[in-house]
């Protein structure tokens, strides 16, 4: 028999209806508020069922373990390190591996900023839009969903409801951009590479020299790079360089042709012309508009 709660070591906090309703209509709590958060190490026999949804987003984070999820989607596996996504009103059930059931820490989000991490994780969740994600940085995500659980726990007032709302944006925040960078194995040759371009400001950028360097095709890396980016690699190397030049023009008196240089640009002209795509202005006329505030 699968059971709710009651798990030695738990934490459980559920915010009164009448305080949520309150919190929920105006200031930044009206944007997102976390109305129920948790922690349940080992819970063995876990589970609920709610044939109707949750009335807010659910993410769930499984620490060590293995759970399981329905929905009219299909049948979601979850083991440690993974965090689960279930929108508001989508029907499911969700419960503990008998032979190893997980140790999860969790909670239910309701507002504008909630559906729209929603509707960002759809592009990698499942028919009905239940995300199943694989946690890069777990510490961190973890300690933002214990700070979730502190705050609830100090009390329900603004101060402690709006410190709840913050960890709970920094969760929300993580996941969505794991999912959007893809599994941390298949994404190991994009993210060398974007650390090999942030070192390498000034060298010629060849795609498919870059390509070789980590081991893949052009096409195939250029795909990978652009899934877990937005865009292609010339475009995210010319915003990292406009990056540190902007960083240079601000922290420097070094004329614009150094600059330019020391970012990749042995033309100043041309150099000036991509900045301006970027920027809406010249380099001189950023510098001078930096120094005019």
């Amino acid at each position: 028999m699968r059971i709710r709660d009651g798990f030695p070591g738990q934490r459980l906090r559920v915010l009164p209806g009448a305080v949520a309703r309150a919190a929920s209509q105006a200031g930044p709590t009206s944007r997102l508020l976390v109305t129920d958060a948790g922690y349940f190490p080992h819970a063995a026999n876990h589970g609920r069922v709610r044939a109707r949804g949750a009335t807010g987003t659910i993410v769930i984070v499984s620490v060590a373990g293995r759970g399981w999820c329905r929905t009219p989607g299909g049948l979601h596996r979850i083991d440690a390190a993974q965090a689960l996504v279930i929108p508001a009103g989508v029907p499911h059930e969700y419960w503990a591996d008998d032979d190893d059931p997980w140790t999860i820490w969790w909670m239910h989000a309701r507002g504008p900023d909630a559906t729209e991490i929603e509707r960002d994780l759809a592009r990698h969740a499942g028919p009905d839009d239940v995300a199943v994600v694989e946690v890069h940085d777990q510490v961190r995500v973890v300690a933002d969903l214990e700070r979730v659980v502190d705050a609830l726990e100090t009390d329900e007032t603004y101060p402690s409801l709006l410190r709840c709302a913050g960890a709970a944006w920094s969760v929300l925040a993580q996941v969505a951009a794991d999912a959007a960078a893809g599994s941390p194995v298949r994404g190991e040759p994009v993210r060398a590479a974007q650390e090999y371009l942030r070192t390498h400001l000034d060298s010629v950028v060849e795609v498919a020299a870059l390509a070789r360097r980590f081991g893949l095709s052009t096409s195939h890396f250029s795909a990978r790079f652009r899934a877990a980016t937005g865009g292609g690699v010339v475009e995210y190397v010319k915003r990292l360089r406009m990056a540190r030049a902007c960083e240079l023009l601000i922290t420097t008196e070094l004329p614009v042709a150094d600059i330019a240089r020391s970012v990749g640009y042995p033309d100043p002209f041309y150099f000036s012309r991509q900045f301006r795509s970027v920027h809406a202005c010249s380099p001189t006329d950023f510098r001078r508009g930096i120094h005019d505030r």
